[in-house]
């Protein structure tokens, strides 16, 4: 008899082992789910030069009767630049581009765009709708420049310091929400 309990014993154990493999499992998702921030995904670009890129200019775009110019690395150095990335396509970026006029009001900050896999006339009306914040948009079609900036998806807002150095990466969109962190990180980057 002792031995046919015993034996119930090890089946609701074994039957009770993935139950609790699975809360365990779960309680530890939810966690992280409603843990941090996940606009603060780590970089490991940050502190580092920004990657090695050329990207044409945006055809047809212009301000002020002036074509406005592509954008490369070296176009990220002698002041603190503000780098979206950004599509006609996607709607958060509609929802956070009247931020991204207002920042481009700023005279010590200059903002640019890299457009990812967009189709020219699409981006060009994005712009001309909803106004341009960009000194410099650089079109990248096939999304290469953007893998190479470590960006998951559209929009993502990069700090970079008058050195050419990523110094902030926001993941989404900024919002009114977090406008004013994102300002605050931008004044904590020495002006050049």
């Amino acid at each position: 008899m002792a031995e046919a309990t015993q034996a119930r014993s090890r089946g609701r154990l074994l039957f009770l082992l993935p139950v609790a493999v699975f809360a365990v499992l779960a309680g530890l998702f939810l966690v992280r789910l409603g843990g941090e921030d996940p606009s603060r995904l780590p970089s490991a670009l940050i502190n580092k030069p920004v990657p090695v890129f050329s990207l044409p200019p945006l055809e047809g775009l212009t301000a002020n009767g002036q074509p406005v110019p592509g954008l490369s690395n070296e176009d990220l150095k002698g002041r603190v630049t503000v780098v979206n990335v950004w599509a006609s396509w996607c709607a958060p970026c509609r929802q956070e581009h009247p931020l991204l006029v207002d920042l481009a009001k700023d005279p010590s900050i200059r903002v640019v765009g890299i457009n990812q896999k967009d189709d020219p006339d699409n981006a060009r009306r994005f712009l001309g709708s909803l106004g341009n914040p960009y000194a410099a948009v650089g079109t990248d079609r096939n999304g290469r420049a953007s893998i190479d900036w470590g960006v998951y998806g559209v929009p993502e807002t990069f700090i970079v310091g008058p050195d050419g150095t990523i110094r902030h990466k926001h993941i989404g969109p900024l919002t009114p929400e977090n406008i004013e962190g994102f300002k605050a990180r931008l004044r904590e980057i020495p002006r050049a």
